[in-house]
C-alpha cells in the first residue's frame, strides 16, 4: 500500500510535472517542422473570446494568440525552466536594458514562509498543467493543420 501511495504522489510532483511539460513542448518542437505555418491559426477550433477580470473588477475580452506565439511561448517557459529564471532575466535586461524583476516586491512578509511555499507550489503545479495541455493542443493541431492526424497518439 505504501508503494502504491508513493508512486501516486511521485506522479504528482512538482519535478514529474516539470518533466511532462518539457517533455510535450520537446515533442512540439520535434513536431513542428515550419514554424512559421503556425502564424495566424487560432490555437482553439472554435476562436471563442476568453473573459479575464482585470484588478478593477471589469471583465477584458480576448482572443487567444495564434499557434505561432503559444509556440513561442511554450518554447521560452521550457527554456525558463531549463536554464533558470536569473538567466532569463538576463537575457531580457540585455533586450530591453532593465532589470524585467522588481526587487522591492521580491521581499514578502517571512511570517509563515511554509504557507507561501505550498501557495506556490500548487499555483506552479497548475499552470504546469495547463502549459502541458496548450502544448498537446497545440501539437495536435499542427499535424491537423499539415495533415497528418492520427500520427503520435
Amino acid at each position: 500500500m505504501m508503494q502504491i501511495t508513493d508512486s501516486y504522489n511521485q506522479k504528482n510532483s512538482l519535478f514529474n510535472a516539470m518533466n511532462r511539460f518539457i517533455g510535450a513542448v520537446n515533442n512540439m518542437d520535434q513536431t513542428v517542422m515550419v514554424p512559421s505555418l503556425l502564424r495566424d491559426v487560432p490555437l482553439e477550433e472554435s476562436g471563442d473570446l476568453k473573459s479575464v477580470r482585470t484588478p478593477g473588477g471589469t471583465a477584458t475580452y480576448f482572443q487567444d494568440g495564434d499557434m505561432y506565439s503559444s509556440y513561442m511561448q511554450l518554447k521560452s517557459i521550457r527554456n525558463d525552466i531549463e536554464w533558470g529564471v536569473l538567466q532569463a532575466d538576463d537575457r531580457r535586461k540585455e533586450k530591453v536594458g532593465v532589470s524585467a524583476v522588481d526587487t522591492s516586491r521580491l521581499e514578502e512578509d517571512e511570517d509563515d514562509l511554509e504557507k507561501q511555499f505550498h501557495y506556490h507550489l500548487n499555483g506552479l503545479h497548475t499552470v504546469l498543467s495547463k502549459l502541458t495541455r496548450k502544448a498537446n493542443t497545440l501539437t495536435n493541431r499542427y499535424k491537423e493543420e499539415i495533415g497528418i492526424r492520427g500520427c503520435g497518439h
